[in-house]
């Protein structure tokens, strides 16, 4: 059943691939490490390889540059058989360390729309990843004064989520969660009775995605193509907000 929507108080936000761009950065390290180990292996297998252990490492180091740099260095080893130099996993080293100072770039009108929500709702940043680099990430965006709250967390599902609506004594009724990930920012938020509106990015990691099979029992799934559209979405006629939107 599809909520009303109405009673949304608080809207909080993905950050990567919703408020900024992200997955470019990891594509980009991924690339120049595939170009390094290709004396070795061809570019398929190794990038086949590199998404099966992070994959498998997300339990030991979670999301986040650190995870998939120690994730670049075993896969490294494991594909040279040993035979990485010292001067190689440097390499890997100092292209982590690129990937962390990279720019924060925000999409096209997210300040914009931040900017009208604030004051009319508890606006959250919810995000999972190293703390440390989104931590930074925020404090060099521009736009954490918009926040109400930040809840940077390792992993995104149903508990997680329910834990910071206790936490912040908001009702999942009043709730609102815009992402571009249907895997951790939408589809637990509808398990737990909440709205989520999907808004996709022209990029998204694989473990982020989810099989039709499985969208197909979320009939109250609800995209944008693009953040502005927001603002629309919550002046319509069967979604009010608790205040009026200027």
């Amino acid at each position: 059943m599809i909520l009303n929507s109405k009673s949304i108080e608080t809207i909080a936000f993905d950050a990567d691939d919703t408020l900024w761009r992200n997955e470019e950065i990891f594509i980009h390290a991924q690339d120049e490490f595939i170009r390094m180990l290709t004396p070795y292996h061809d570019e398929g297998y190794i990038r086949s390889h590199l998404n099966a252990v992070q994959i498998e490492n997300l339990e030991n180091f979670g999301y986040g540059i650190k995870g998939f740099t120690l994730s670049m260095i075993e896969t490294a080893i494991t594909l040279t058989e040993g035979r990485v130099t010292g001067s190689e996993i440097h390499e890997i080293i100092q292209l982590s360390k690129c990937m962390l100072s990279s720019p924060v770039e925000l999409l096209p009108n997210v300040e914009q729309v931040l900017s009208s929500l604030k004051g009319h709702f508890q606006l959250f940043v919810i995000t999972k990843g190293d703390l440390l680099d989104q931590e930074s990430k925020l404090a060099r965006s521009g736009v954490a004064d918009y926040f109400d709250a930040i809840e940077i967390v390792s992993d995104k599902n149903a508990n997680a989520y329910e834990q910071i609506l206790q936490r912040h004594k908001v009702s999942a009724e009043s709730f609102l969660m815009v992402g571009n990930s249907m895997k951790s920012d939408i589809l637990p938020v509808l398990d737990i009775g909440a709205q989520a509106l999907h808004v996709p990015y022209h990029s998204t990691w694989a473990h982020e995605e989810v099989t039709e099979d499985v969208l197909l029992n979320y009939p109250q799934l609800e995209s944008l193509t693009d953040i502005s559209e927001l603002m629309t979405w919550l002046k319509t006629p069967l979604v009010k907000s608790m205040k009026e939107v200027s």
